[in-house]
């Protein structure tokens, strides 16, 4: 059945409830080089709320802050009916070392900061932004725990960090009585498929809701980019800025092109745009809450909800997956291989686990 924006679902094992799409706010602000001036990104987030939505990401460095900046402004006569989610870790001071990383004065001013700048007294969702592989997870896990005990912070979550480390920290949070972790942000998308080998599995696993970003990989899946873009030319434009950022993390492959390929013959059969296939095949996987859509014109938006209302056949999901199919590697492709599978069961049939 198609989804609506006011079909809220549960934010991992907790209370807290969700739209099936978020709005990511990094494109709220110009200081990046694309992104939307306040009056535009005022539309967004209207078109976003007038549907029903109220899920919202953001963090505290995205735009130079212009991203929290505004997002505060936006929802101060609608606080209580929305779930803002912000993060930290990344650098707010260039050379002070206590200004970004883990830790527990990096994370106590950083939310301090964004308290200030999201004019509000609490945050709905507070991520670690980047692992530092540096600070003790006790240290990130109490801090966290602190923040919540005092009411500024409701729900705390990880993003960018290794399976095992979360899975190690939402059991220490568990047996200490700590506030547990609800959510897990990651990259994932028909071009990048990896966080199916360990940290898909572990947060289901572990209780955490799953909030893709970058469902659209960087935008690839869409359709804007061709065979041309394979040498990185093009004008000096914000564009052209976004296209250049892109080609340097490896995102315009023959591969991914040849995966936007199928996502657009897809889309001409069901009469859909490639980014509403795109976003639907995340909603596909049961981990997945809500993907985050970074939309930059409210045509954009519109666009990118109309995914909610995308019913794929079998057939298309198959094509999809086939094209998008990845090494799952050790041990994975060794436990799900005919041989151990063999040794293990013999002849007896078993039923999977729901």
């Amino acid at each position: 059945m198609p989804l609506t924006l006011d079909t809220y679902r549960p934010l991992g094992r907790s209370g807290l409830r969700v739209s099936p799409l978020a709005l990511g706010t990094a494109t709220f602000g110009t200081e990046w080089g694309w992104g939307a001036e306040e009056d535009e990104a005022r539309k967004l987030f209207d078109t976003y709320v007038e549907r029903g939505g109220n899920f919202l990401d953001t963090a505290n460095t995205y735009t130079g802050g212009s991203s929290e900046r505004l997002l505060g402004e936006f929802a101060r006569d609608n606080r209580e009916g929305l779930v803002l989610a912000t993060k930290y870790t990344t650098l707010r001071t260039p050379g002070d070392p206590n200004s970004s990383g883990g830790g527990r004065k990096s994370l106590l001013a950083s939310v301090e900061s964004s308290l200030r700048q999201l004019g509000t007294d609490y945050i709905d969702l507070l991520h670690l932004h980047v692992w530092d592989f540096t600070t003790p997870v006790e240290e990130v896990l109490r801090g966290m725990d602190d923040l919540v005990r005092q009411g500024k912070v409701l729900h705390v979550a990880m993003s960018n960090v290794p399976a095992w480390e979360i899975s190690r920290m939402q059991t220490i949070a568990d047996l200490r009585g700590w506030s547990p972790l609800i959510a897990l942000q990651i990259e994932y998308n028909l071009v990048d498929r990896t966080a199916e080998r360990d940290l898909i599995p572990m947060a289901r696993e572990m209780g955490l809701g799953v909030t893709p970003y970058s469902p659209l990989a960087g935008g690839l899946l869409t359709g804007k980019y061709g065979r041309a873009d394979l040498t990185g030319s093009g004008t000096d434009s914000a564009e052209s800025t976004r296209k250049s950022f892109n080609a340097g993390r490896g995102l315009i492959t023959e591969r991914n092109l040849a995966i936007a390929d199928v996502v657009r013959e897809v889309a001409a059969e069901l009469g859909r745009t490639p980014a509403q296939v795109g976003l639907a095949w995340t909603l596909c996987n049961p981990a997945v809450v809500a993907p985050i859509i970074g939309a930059r014109t409210p045509a954009q938006l519109e666009d990118n909800l109309g995914a909610l209302e995308v019913e794929f056949t079998a057939d298309h999901l198959a094509r999809l997956d086939e094209v998008s199919a990845i090494e799952l590697g050790t041990p994975h492709d060794v436990l799900s291989g005919d041989h151990l599978r063999a040794i293990m069961r013999g002849d007896m049939k078993f039923e999977a686990r729901r």
